[in-house]
């Protein structure tokens, strides 16, 4: 997963806060990010790539380009944090003719009427924030985070990633075994 850096991030917590701001000062930005990929992509063409981040920069370079760029670079997901499922419909159509996985988050608030609408538009790999709040919070708890996986199997055969509130190794160990 490579970070796209926003001024004003929604989700993220403080430490994810200060290096969106680093990386925004060191003058990095989607271009930059592209020619990363493309490079890492000349020396490795297995390891799958995410690109993880906001829609107001994708809008800002152009969201057209932004798709043909991410295909030609070499990336295989997107995740958009702030793009509601109802308002997905031109970034899903741009993704799947790009062969770009849209991958969509699900939360412990969201119900199953609504994480039908999240999976009409995922592909990849759903992302379950495992906690409510921002990132490293707190821990995830396991047992609810158990019977949320339980529920959401129910309705997809696509993997399901666990982020926020794994802190640590013990975490993911833990985590592992539901997700």
């Amino acid at each position: 997963e490579i970070g796209m850096p926003f001024s004003d991030p929604m989700a993220d917590g403080p430490s994810i806060q200060k290096s969106n701001l680093r990386a925004l000062s060191g003058k990095t930005n989607i271009k930059k990010i592209l020619r990363l990929v493309s490079d890492f992509r000349r020396k490795n063409k297995i390891t799958p790539i995410v690109l993880m981040g906001y829609l107001n920069p994708v809008l800002s370079f152009g969201i057209n380009n932004f798709f043909k760029s991410t295909k030609k670079a070499g990336a295989d997901g997107l995740i958009l944090v702030d793009v509601p499922p109802e308002e997905d419909g031109e970034i899903f159509n741009l993704a799947k003719k790009n062969s770009i996985d849209l991958i969509k988050l699900a939360t412990p608030t969201t119900d199953s009427e609504r994480l039908k609408k999240i999976l009409k538009t995922c592909s990849g790999f759903l992302y379950y924030v495992s906690i409510k709040g921002i990132s490293g919070a707190k821990s995830a708890n396991p047992k609810l985070v158990k019977i949320s996986m339980t529920n959401i199997k129910k309705s997809t055969n696509i993997p399901v990633a666990v982020g926020f509130g794994i802190k640590g190794p013990k975490d993911a160990a833990v985590i592992a075994n539901t997700a």
